[in-house]
């Protein structure tokens, strides 16, 4: 295929979903479908890792939910779905991808927040 048939077939990048980092803490309003109705819910919590695939594009966020239960939640990043993504603080991290959050309960889960 060429380059302008390829460009064709790619989705449009999501112009709300602004720069992500792993380890930024981010409350990703998503769309839900309920029988005609559309409602708009939140997903509050960190991004584990970012997959950077083109149009392919996902970022993965981890919440703990009711009872200490991990709840992760992969997002496309031009869905038109994810109505808009509002990043509530950046952390420092020295890893790209940070699975060892899913073992860790309390203040060892913490994360450095990063000062510009």
């Amino acid at each position: 295929m060429n380059q302008e048939t390829l460009k064709a077939i790619e989705t449009p990048e999501n112009p709300n979903i602004p720069d992500l980092l792993p380890g930024d803490a981010v409350s990703v309003h998503v769309k839900i479908k309920e029988g005609d109705r559309v409602r708009i819910q939140e997903f509050k919590g960190t991004v584990l890792y970012m997959h950077n695939a083109g149009s392919n594009s996902t970022f993965t966020v981890r919440r703990v939910a009711s009872n200490g239960i991990g709840v992760e939640r992969t997002f496309l990043r031009n869905s038109p779905r994810v109505d808009k993504v509002v990043v509530e603080r950046h952390s420092q991290i020295r890893r790209a991808r940070l699975y060892y959050l899913r073992t860790r309960t309390g203040k060892s889960a913490r994360l450095k927040q990063k000062f510009n």
